[in-house]
């Protein structure tokens, strides 16, 4: 008798294909099972096979160059604030304080209502941008009066709601990426639509170390040939243009 009852000799040739290209017979029944040297005979139930999955934990790695120079991006929790350019005095005495204590040296920097971003050299042999960037977050939030909404975790922690935790920071390879995440710094406003203008912009080191006024389109035409040249740079921000 046929082990599937009802089941016919035709009905249980191979019918289609499993998984890794196992045969599989099929009987009126509906049984199904795989054909094979060491399988069970056709109508009668495969033995389960367990799926294994796993889960991998994202491995977050920074460039760490000792007296390397690094572009960064750092941005507030809330990206609707305007706390950073209302408060920039606070701002800049947290980043003067840590300088005393960490330094290192601003080859520019711009802070947008929301965001900072900046390029740093430090000193030889140092590589521990981390600490300096936490000890600014900390200085200016002792500043801030409690007022941000916080969550369990961060209560739990005994943090503030102001910083986003992470933030993006790219190690400067050569002249030409160094000038171009200047030029990135500086041209921010403008790209934001804060300002028309590179110049008019208040919270930039382009006044420090810039004389001269800048051609309309210069800063858009160096940073769209760089990014033809470059087609993977990125800046660790949402593109949030005009």
């Amino acid at each position: 008798m046929h082990p599937c009852p009802g089941a016919s000799a035709e009905t249980s040739k191979p019918t289609d294909t499993g998984t890794q290209g196992e045969r599989i017979a099929v009987g009126r029944c509906g049984r199904r099972g795989p054909v094979g040297r060491n399988s069970p005979p056709p109508g009668r139930i495969a033995p389960r096979r367990t799926l294994r999955i796993q889960f991998i934990m994202p491995n977050y790695r920074r460039a760490v160059v000792p007296g390397g120079s690094y572009f960064f991006t750092v941005n507030l929790l809330d990206r609707t604030s305007r706390l950073l350019v209302e408060h920039i005095d606070s701002l800049r005495t947290a980043v003067i304080e840590t300088r005393k204590v960490f330094p290192f040296v601003i080859d520019a920097m711009v802070v947008l209502p929301d965001h900072i971003h900046a390029v740093w050299t430090l000193p030889e042999g140092d590589a521990d941008y981390s600490v300096r960037w936490r000890w600014i977050k900390i200085r200016f939030s002792r500043s801030m009066p409690v007022t941000e909404p916080l969550d369990t975790v961060r209560k739990r922690r005994g943090e503030r709601g102001i910083w986003q935790r992470r933030y993006w920071e790219h190690h400067i390879r050569d002249e030409r990426d160094m000038k171009n995440h200047i030029d990135y710094c500086w041209f921010n406003p403008v790209r934001h639509g804060h300002v028309d203008r590179v110049e008019d912009w208040p919270y930039s080191t382009f006044h420090r170390d810039n004389s001269d006024t800048p051609k309309p389109g210069d800063f858009e035409k160096a940073l769209a040939e760089y990014a033809r040249a470059n087609p993977t740079v990125g800046y660790g921000e949402r593109d949030r243009k005009r």
